[in-house]
């Protein structure tokens, strides 16, 4: 899939909302086109917050060169996405009970407003204008006429975040709640979910739990240094930490590939740490399994192949390339039986990829 061509110059006005602050902006033609305002959020207060809201968008239209065809943003759940009433929030307290958040904006801007899960813009805005215009780029290179569609798209941070694109459109589901990964049960902690081992608490638990002495204002980068050798503390322990973050992910990404058939693109702070925790995903992803008789399967059907690895990029390009004899005919066709995903982080940067999501999400549904 090639990068969209936006067949106009339409403005969408942006919001990147955070516990914390709420960072304001425009996008036309996959740019943004504005310096970004930022206002405290006021979670605590839902009538200030609400006017926060407001405030930022009123702000940015102003220095706007036309006027905005659409708002469309990533908003932390639960949430109704289809219908923009957003539920309790863990982070911004005051929206219990549920806000319709939506349809106050339209009824204000008198615009199309579109509220999506951070999760589902960030693998669509990889599709779009990422990880899937690079990668079919490369097949282009390389002679093949191979073209992926579908795209996984996880973030790592705080929590355990995910977004589903098939056939170049995002996977929202009829509950708009597609794609909810961090939920999916713990493959190594018995009656957990997945998030309590791929998580920023996570890694410091396992620190703690393997060893390692946590100080009270230690985060996971701390411990990506200790188990660089760049900062004191358990280096085994450090080490042990990511390699439990990396076996999780892999298992869980192994039954997502399975269902999916599409390359993986990772985002999100923790994502960082690639050099740590991907050995050990990749290992679970490139395993193998086992029936009643014993009989060895791999662990995801399609090879699995790290994009962030320049030796296996020309191998996962260029396939198994051979030609096969059409019947009652001396025509002969390419054939590629190697069935192959690409696995690479972010080419966006997470917080470009959302917003870029999110406007074309906009413009898609305006069409």
């Amino acid at each position: 899939m090639e990068k969209q061509n936006i067949p106009d110059n339409r403005i969408v006005l942006t919001l990147d909302a955070g516990g914390t602050n709420f960072v304001f902006s425009a996008i036309r033609e996959a740019r943004e086109i504005v310096e970004p305002e930022t206002f405290p959020s006021h979670g605590d207060n839902l009538d200030l917050c609400l006017k926060t809201i407001i405030k930022g968008f009123e702000s940015v239209r102003k220095k706007l060169p036309g006027e905005a065809a659409a708002i469309s943003f990533a908003f932390p759940g639960p949430a109704d996405y289809v219908n923009g009433i957003i539920g309790d929030l863990a982070n911004l307290p005051s929206f219990r009970g549920g806000v319709a958040l939506g349809d106050m904006l339209k009824d204000h801007f008198g615009i199309p407003v579109y509220i999506n899960n951070d999760g589902d813009l960030f693998a669509y805005g990889e599709a779009i204008y990422g990880m899937l215009p690079e990668i079919n780029r490369l097949l282009k290179d390389a002679g093949s006429n191979k073209v992926y569609r579908n795209l996984i798209g996880i973030t790592l941070g705080t929590g355990f975040g995910c977004g589903l694109v098939r056939n170049s459109e995002p996977v929202i589901g009829d509950n708009g709640a597609a794609a909810e990964i961090w939920l999916v049960r713990n493959p190594l902690r018995e009656n957990s979910f997945a998030e309590e081992s791929i998580s920023k608490r996570a890694l410091l638990r396992e620190y703690a739990a393997a060893g390692g002495t946590l100080s009270a204002d230690m985060t996971p980068f701390d411990v990506y240094l200790v188990a660089k050798g760049s900062k004191p503390g358990n280096r085994e322990a450090a080490y042990q930490s990511f390699k439990t973050f990396g076996t999780a992910i892999g298992i869980i990404l192994s039954d997502v590939v399975n269902l999916m058939d599409a390359c993986v693109v990772i985002g999100g702070g923790l994502a960082n740490a690639w050099d740590l925790f991907v050995p050990a995903m990749l290992e679970q992803m490139r395993g193998s399994i086992r029936n009643f008789d014993g009989k060895s399967l791999p662990r995801a059907l399609p090879k699995v192949y790290n994009l962030e690895n320049a030796a296996e990029v020309p191998l996962f390009t260029g396939g198994e390339i051979t030609r096969v004899k059409v019947p009652f005919s001396e025509r002969t066709v390419a054939y590629d039986p190697m069935k192959r995903v690409g696995v690479g982080l972010s080419r966006l940067g997470t917080n470009t990829a959302v917003a870029l999501g999110a406007y074309a999400f906009a413009l898609k549904a305006g069409h």
